[in-house]
């Protein structure tokens, strides 16, 4: 079985072991604290710019449905105000056309 060392287990403490016995320039070794440094002090402000990422399209989301149930709400009034006013012109127009059918004797 070999012995392999993944790029999680490498640190500044075993470097120059998983390095086979080679020194590390030291510009080499301050470049990875550096890095890991940079990558550390980022990780908060990444996290909380991620989350309010997810919040805002959550929030866009719900507005958005919001809008879209009062747009059909709206759409069903409108409908059944339609139909409404519909049957009580047609009704009123029928006992007018009885009424007068009355009053002309045809």
């Amino acid at each position: 079985m070999t012995n392999k060392t993944t790029a999680s287990q490498v640190n500044l403490n075993n470097l120059e072991n998983v390095s086979g016995g080679l020194t590390v320039n030291s510009q080499i070794t301050d470049n990875i604290t550096q890095t890991n440094v940079k990558v550390l002090g980022e990780a908060p402000a990444v996290s909380l710019g991620i989350l309010y990422q997810a919040t805002a399209h959550a929030l866009a989301n719900a507005a958005h449905n919001a809008t879209y149930a009062q747009q059909q709400a709206t759409v069903t009034a409108q409908a059944a105000t339609t139909m409404g006013v519909s049957t009580l012109l047609s009704i009123d127009t029928a006992a007018t056309g009885k009424a007068s059918k009355k009053i002309l004797g045809a």
